[in-house]
């Protein structure tokens, strides 16, 4: 019932995102757009029909956000991260039946935000803060519509696939799970949590970008 819609590269401004994407991936991401209200904006690299990546960072042209920016933006450590380098530090997976699904998590499916972005509209389930399993666990989407993958230019990268380590293998296995996406990412038990993406750029070689 979910599948991954999108992965998430964090930056401290979106010109060096799209510079650390250039450098890898040997293209350059699309322009996207501001989150009013939320204090980012991005920018979007087309992976095939169904998937894409994002780079996002903090909207210097919007005022502070009354909540915390999504996917740890705020977070001193993350701020410290990603003053180093871009990094990959989340992913998002969609849903025909966002409601069903939250509603039978509890409290453990987090908060429902609408968002808009242009002519695209959604909800985002993000799960709650310091229980995401460091971001392993996924914000839920449900596009209003045909979701932003079908109308990006395809870049000619793919994902190949998309992994998750974490010392608590088998209870990250179990949340993504009662979510619908086991089949969605492979798990691995390590010492350090990371999530790493297999890429393959349109000349055919092959990229890994990981959160750590």
């Amino acid at each position: 019932m979910a599948e991954i819609d999108h992965i998430v590269l964090g930056a401290r401004t979106l010109e060096e995102g799209a510079e650390y994407i250039e450098r890898h991936l040997g293209v350059r991401p699309d322009p996207g757009g501001a989150h009013e209200g939320f204090g980012t904006h991005n920018l979007l690299l087309g992976l095939g029909p169904a998937c894409y990546l994002e780079v996002i960072a903090p909207d210097p042209s919007q005022p502070e956000p009354e909540h915390p920016r999504p996917f740890d933006l705020d977070d001193p450590a993350m701020r410290t991260r990603l003053e180093a380098e871009p990094s990959l530090i989340a992913w998002v997976a969609r849903t025909p039946v966002l409601d069903a699904v939250v509603a039978r998590l509890g409290p453990r499916g987090g908060e429902m935000r609408a968002m808009r972005r242009g002519r695209l509209s959604w909800r985002m389930a993000f799960p709650p803060q310091r229980q995401d399993m460091d971001n392993l666990i996924p914000a839920l989407i449900q596009w209003d519509g045909p979701g932003a993958a079908s109308q990006i230019r395809d870049s000619g990268c793919r994902l190949l696939a998309l992994e998750a380590e974490h010392p608590e293998a088998e209870a990250l296995r179990a949340a993504l799970a009662e979510r619908g996406l086991e089949e969605a990412l492979r798990v691995r038990r390590s010492p350090h949590a990371r999530l790493v993406a297999r890429l393959r750029r349109p000349d055919g070689g092959e990229v890994a970008l990981t959160s750590g």
